[in-house]
């Protein structure tokens, strides 16, 4: 049985303004209207309206609206404030009925979601005071203290700072953005989602080692889905990646992981079956011993990602090519997953997909 269903309202990173990022999220066990959770917030209404135009069955038995759908949303969460993530929720702010809604992010990206509502370029319709307006959005800041949070009755959510390249203007100032593990609390399954993110290898600020060694001992039987960028062709040069990655990049990130795995289970640390208590991410954390002196070979890495499934998200649209731009990044991906033996599953996300995790 299923714990996480998630609707694809959009998957790409533009610059198709009709398929941008926009994930719904709720717990399998319970109906649309109990709650739900909008990861990112790029594409919007419109685009679920002509989803279920398209597939009005996409829901089964659950005949909604896009609006009512939007209506049951109670919190967002932002990975960062660029225009393919936000631009939906500013759209609709005040518009949407329902309970007041939670924007969760950084302080940094609120900050920037807050300067949008300044009756100039849009009307003031968020706020950080939670006595405000009902109709305005809830601005909550979250800070990365390595602890999960309750954001909906039945999850609670990590975040980690990713890094995404540098300020145009200043190649010194890098540019942040956000990892989530979204945690259901009755199974204690997760799904790990990741905004936009560029490879360590590049970085000014290396932040995804973090995030790998986070993810390592939950591995499969805690976590076995990871959402994660990969916005660009194998033929994407270095200098040109923008604080994203391409396929060779991606695979180098999940080698990383898959070392990670290797290590922990090496030591007998992995997580399995996942326990009841709530664990913070030190306590989740492989002591490093030092047991290790040599890199793992292609036979210690073969199958370590077995049971994980890696959902390609946040490919920039390509108008020139025939087939969609997510199949193929997804295929090079794969074709690189399988030279190395890792064993993990690799999926294109296509709008408009109904996910069962």
């Amino acid at each position: 049985m299923s714990t996480f269903d998630i609707l694809v309202v959009g998957s790409g990173g533009g610059p198709d303004e009709t398929d941008l990022s926009a994930y719904l999220l709720k717990p399998s066990d319970t109906d649309w209207k109990d709650g739900v959770i909008g990861l990112e917030a790029g594409s919007g209404v419109g685009s679920l309206r002509r989803i279920l135009q398209r597939d009005p069955s996409l829901l089964g038995n659950a005949v909604y609206a896009a609006s009512e759908i939007y209506s049951f949303i109670t919190c967002f969460l932002i990975s960062h404030a660029h225009l393919d993530h936000i631009s939906g929720l500013i759209l609709s702010a005040g518009s949407l009925s329902g309970c007041r809604k939670r924007v969760y992010a950084s302080k940094d990206a609120l900050d920037i979601v807050s300067s949008a509502f300044n009756d100039r370029l849009w009307p003031s319709l968020a706020s950080f005071d939670e006595e405000d307006d009902q109709h305005k959005l809830l601005l909550c800041p979250l800070r990365f203290e390595q602890r999960y949070i309750n954001i909906h009755p039945s999850i609670s959510v990590l975040p980690l700072p990713l890094s995404h390249g540098t300020a145009s203007q200043n190649r010194n100032i890098p540019v942040l953005s956000t990892a989530f593990f979204l945690r259901h609390e009755s199974t204690q399954k997760e799904i790990l989602f990741f905004g936009d993110v560029e490879p360590d290898a590049l970085a000014l600020t290396p932040l995804n080692m973090a995030v790998w060694r986070t993810a390592a001992p939950k591995i499969p039987h805690a976590l076995a889905a990871i959402f994660i960028e990969c916005s660009w062709t194998a033929e994407r040069s270095d200098d040109m990646l923008y604080g994203h990655l391409n396929p060779s990049h991606l695979v180098d990130e999940l080698t990383v992981l898959a070392t990670e795995v290797w290590k922990i289970r090496s030591h007998g640390q992995s997580r399995s079956p996942p326990r009841k208590r709530k664990k913070s991410v030190a306590e989740s954390m492989p002591v490093r011993s030092g047991v290790h002196q040599h890199a793992p070979t292609y036979e210690d890495l073969h199958g370590v990602l077995d049971g994980l499934s890696v959902y390609i998200i946040h490919c920039k649209s390509d108008f020139t090519r025939d087939r969609p731009i997510r199949h193929i990044i997804a295929e090079q991906v794969n074709v690189l997953v399988r030279e190395k033996g890792l064993g993990a599953r690799i999926l294109a996300i296509d709008q408009g997909s109904l996910i069962h995790i």
